[in-house]
């Protein structure tokens, strides 16, 4: 390969790489919400952001090479943005972020609300989705790294007769 082409290949996937983090970085500033509840205006901003990007990660290079090479390094760091994730629990807060729980025992927790971006009205909607018209009847309702809001309510936890101090798992091979 001719050192021109090799050095705007270079270019190509350094360029795409800035852009992933930023994305990554500015996914992670904006929330939870906006990666599992897509509103119409959420889906929007996903397709402007795309189109914005492009011309930043490849430049003036539009050939196909210059595409799947963008393509190659994105697919590539998230690949290690995700083994890094799956391996190291500090990462995985870092990347992913921690659940956040939004009701406790009925009581819904405005600050979290606040805190996530989340209406009282989009939160009303997924506890519809799950069957239950009043929050009083949810035992935990936790807004989960993936943007989904997971609900248990308090009819179907099972009463605790026993505190475990500690449950054990599976032993890890050598």
């Amino acid at each position: 390969m001719a050192p021109a082409l090799t050095r705007a290949l270079l270019d190509v996937a350094a360029r795409s790489a800035v852009v992933y983090l930023a994305l990554l970085v500015g996914l992670r500033i904006t929330g939870k919400r906006q990666v599992g509840q897509f509103t119409p205006f959420d889906l929007l901003l996903l397709l402007l952001l795309a189109n914005s990007v492009q011309n930043a990660m490849v430049g003036p290079n539009e050939s196909l090479i210059g595409g799947l090479v963008a393509a190659s390094t994105l697919l590539a760091l998230n690949g290690v943005v995700a083994a890094i994730s799956w391996r190291t629990k500090g990462a995985a807060k870092i990347f992913e972020g921690m659940p956040t729980i939004l009701i406790r025992h009925g009581e819904v927790l405005e600050p979290n609300l606040v805190k996530e971006g989340i209406s009282r009205e989009d939160l009303l909607r997924a506890l519809r989705e799950h069957g239950i018209d009043n929050p009083e009847l949810v035992r935990s309702a936790i807004l989960e790294v993936d943007g989904a809001i997971s609900v248990l309510r308090e009819d179907e936890a099972p009463p605790v007769t026993k505190i475990h101090h500690r449950i054990r798992g599976l032993k890890r091979s050598g």
